[in-house]
């Protein structure tokens, strides 16, 4: 007799997982085992036992084989422990602050709030040390007056709201797209099109939960999301080129490059941390070598942002310089691509 599945408004869903389309069968204890870390057999097993393994919304039993694009959801009676926000004093780069908001220069490898594996050390550690009275959040309590989020790697240009009316205010700013903001991206390849626009709805990839992917508009699985990009120095194996987003999706300037075959330098996550474009020399090798040591992950840093204050409604326009490590990578690929080598 297949399990009941359980009461939906008592349990909160702790792990998804979408099985990779050529995952072969396998008994769903031991798939969940290396899906899950820290865990056990004998765990997994009482979690089936108790009718809280969904597979496509139903519950099943522990020796239930898993099948190519099932869905499956660990969900247990408690939500997900909270993180508590910790006040740290750690340095910040305050570009602007006023009595509604602050505008910061985030360095990369900084996380920007609290997570699994990252406890301390964020951006709003570091927020709520040095501003009191952040608006709290509705959805999540270690992300006091976070309008918008880059990624740990990516460098640049963010704003906190210090009030209710802001985070209000500058959170549709965002939603109705009426804020601007520009990257400035190093891509692998020689970007043919001195300017562009990338279209393709972006969502989590099905069989990599950490990544994403562009996915045609019939599939209907992703976001409506849209890059526009243009040219600003050529190095012959690599272009620096700027981005401005249309829409704000996750990791969105990193899918999009992929998608058009031109994937961010040293992007781990999206196969730019590999020698893409080139020569086959040792030298050149050793060459690339010295330029991914510089920083950290992708190179791709949030350069300008523009928002309208919510009380007085003035525009305001702000520009970063980017990071010294930045401008080495790019003075490397100047003194590359004049060599001829």
């Amino acid at each position: 007799m297949e399990p009941e599945k359980p009461a939906e408004e008592s349990l909160f869903e702790h792990y998804n997982f979408i099985v990779d389309p050529g995952q072969e069968l396998m008994r769903i204890d031991k798939f969940l085992m290396l899906k899950i870390p820290n865990t056990s057999r004998n765990k997994i097993q009482q979690v089936a036992k108790d009718n809280h393994i969904l597979v496509n919304g139903k519950a099943v039993k522990v020796n239930y084989k898993v099948r190519p694009n099932d869905e499956i959801s660990v969900v247990l009676p408690f939500p997900i422990k909270e993180f508590k926000l910790i006040p740290e004093n750690i340095p910040l780069d305050i570009v602007y602050a006023d009595n509604d908001l602050i505008v910061v220069n985030k360095p990369e490898g900084m996380v920007v709030h609290p997570g699994h594996g990252n406890y301390t050390g964020t951006l709003m550690n570091a927020l709520v040390y040095h501003f009191d009275n952040l608006p709290a959040r509705d959805d999540y309590e270690t992300r006091p007056g976070l309008v918008h989020r880059i990624d740990k790697n990516t460098s640049g240009l963010l704003v906190i709201a210090k009030n209710e009316k802001a985070l209000t205010h500058l959170s549709k700013q965002f939603f109705d797209r009426t804020s601007n903001r520009t990257y400035w991206a190093l891509v692998w390849g020689d970007v043919i099109e001195n300017e562009g626009t990338i279209t393709g709805d972006i969502g989590r990839s099905q069989s990599n939960r950490k990544v994403y992917r562009v996915y045609d508009e019939n599939e209907g699985y992703g976001k409506h999301a849209v890059t526009h990009y243009k040219v600003i120095e050529r190095f012959r194996y690599v272009t620096l080129i700027e981005c401005k987003l249309e829409t704000g999706r996750t990791h969105q300037i990193r899918v999009h490059l992929k998608h058009i075959g031109h994937p961010l330098f040293n992007d781990a996550e999206y196969g730019g941390h590999r020698i893409l474009k080139g020569t086959t020399f040792t030298k050149y090798k050793q060459f690339i070598d010295n330029c991914f040591k510089l920083i950290q992950g992708q190179a791709l840093h949030a350069k300008t942002l523009g928002i309208t204050q919510p009380t007085t409604g003035k525009y305001l326009e702000f520009d970063s310089e980017l990071p010294d490590n930045f401008e080495q990578l790019l003075e490397k690929w100047r003194t590359y691509a004049k060599s001829g080598k």
